[in-house]
């Protein structure tokens, strides 16, 4: 089991573009519910099943597992929960952080997300100038809530 800590901010402009090609991401969730999500990822031709658990505070556990691309694609298509998340992920190193920039697509689309994973809740950040307000306890901004009220429907 491993322990998943994140941050996320809204990102400001898109500087962060020319430091990363960025790759399509497609998912889905056969659960939503607070106190446990499970995902389904494609990317590329690989595949993952997620399972996140809730902790405290903006600690969670996660499980991860590779799946074959073939029955991703099929949970994808037949069993997740509509509609998908698809989004392009840019992967930017800053420092000895990678921040994970998420352009959304579909229901999504104009929905900009920046992500990093660290060691300790209370550790410093050096937050580059792309990145805007900390969004980390709005839960709307989480993808399995974004299935539920995509970002198109928020007025």
């Amino acid at each position: 089991m491993g322990k998943e800590i994140e941050r996320k901010f809204l990102v400001t402009n898109h500087a962060y573009r020319h430091l990363d090609k960025g790759k399509l991401y497609r998912q889905g969730f056969l659960s939503v519910e607070p106190e446990r999500v499970i995902r389904i990822r494609a990317v590329e031709k690989k595949a993952t099943l997620t399972i996140k658990a809730m902790g405290k505070g903006i600690t969670r556990d996660e499980y991860e597992y590779e799946i074959p691309f073939s029955d991703a694609r099929d949970l994808l298509a037949n069993v997740c929960i509509q509609p998908l998340i698809e989004k392009i992920r840019y992967c930017v190193q800053v420092g000895t952080l990678t921040w994970e920039v998420d352009e959304f697509l579909g229901e999504n689309r104009g929905l900009i997300i920046a992500e990093v994973e660290i060691e300790n809740e209370s550790d410093p950040l050096d937050v580059p100038d792309w990145v805007g307000e900390e969004v980390t306890h709005d839960l709307r901004y989480y993808n399995n809530h974004l299935v539920k009220n995509p970002y198109k429907n928020w007025g």
